[in-house]
C-alpha cells in the first residue's frame, strides 16, 4: 500500500468526466487500497480516483463509526430531501463552502470484484456519496456556491474542517 498525491484545483483531471471499470484485477485492488490509506492519512472522509490522478470510477469512503465503502461504477439512483451543508475537499484546500445536499441518496454500484451493491446514505454518508460521485464527473463542490460568498477561507486551526467534508444543517 502507498500513499498517493493528491490533486488540487486547477489539475485538470480534476474537470474530466472518468471512465468506467472494465477490469476488476489486481491493479483496482491496489488502486483502492491505496486509495484507502491516502484517504485516511489525509485526513478526509471519501476519495475519488481523479483526485489521484486516476481517471477511473472508483470512490472510496470513509465515515466515522461505518466500515470504510469501496464503490466502482456508482450511479446515484434517487435523491430525496434537501439541505445546506459546509462542505470541504481535499482537492480545495484551506476553503470550505456552504452548499445544497439531498437528505438521503440512494447508489447502484459494484464492489471491488464486480459484484452489483446498493447502499442508502442519509446524512453525512449521503454527503459523501454525492461529492464523490461529484468528482468522477468532474464536478467540484464549489461548483454549487449560489454565490462566491458561500466559500470561506479556513484558518490552520481548521484544518480538519477543510480537509473532509463536514456536516453543518
Amino acid at each position: 500500500m502507498a500513499i498517493i498525491r493528491i490533486r488540487t484545483a486547477p489539475d485538470p483531471i480534476l474537470r474530466q468526466k472518468a471512465r468506467k471499470v472494465k477490469f476488476f484485477d489486481n491493479a483496482l485492488k491496489k488502486l483502492i487500497e491505496d486509495m484507502r490509506e491516502t484517504m485516511h492519512a489525509a485526513p478526509g472522509v471519501g476519495l475519488a480516483a481523479p483526485q489521484v490522478g486516476v481517471p477511473l470510477r472508483v470512490i472510496v469512503i470513509g465515515v466515522p463509526e461505518e466500515e470504510d465503502i469501496v464503490l466502482v461504477n456508482p450511479q446515484i439512483m434517487r435523491k430525496t430531501g434537501e439541505r445546506t451543508v459546509n462542505e470541504g475537499c481535499l482537492s480545495i484546500p484551506g476553503y470550505i463552502g456552504e452548499i445544497k445536499r439531498a437528505l438521503s441518496v440512494t447508489v447502484k454500484a459494484l464492489d471491488r470484484n464486480g459484484r452489483e451493491i446498493r447502499i442508502k446514505g442519509e446524512e453525512l454518508l449521503a454527503q459523501a456519496l454525492e461529492h464523490e460521485i461529484d468528482h468522477l464527473n468532474g464536478v467540484l463542490y464549489i461548483d454549487h456556491l449560489e454565490s462566491p460568498s458561500k466559500l470561506r477561507k479556513v484558518e490552520p486551526e481548521e484544518a480538519g474542517a477543510e480537509a473532509a467534508i463536514t456536516l453543518e444543517s
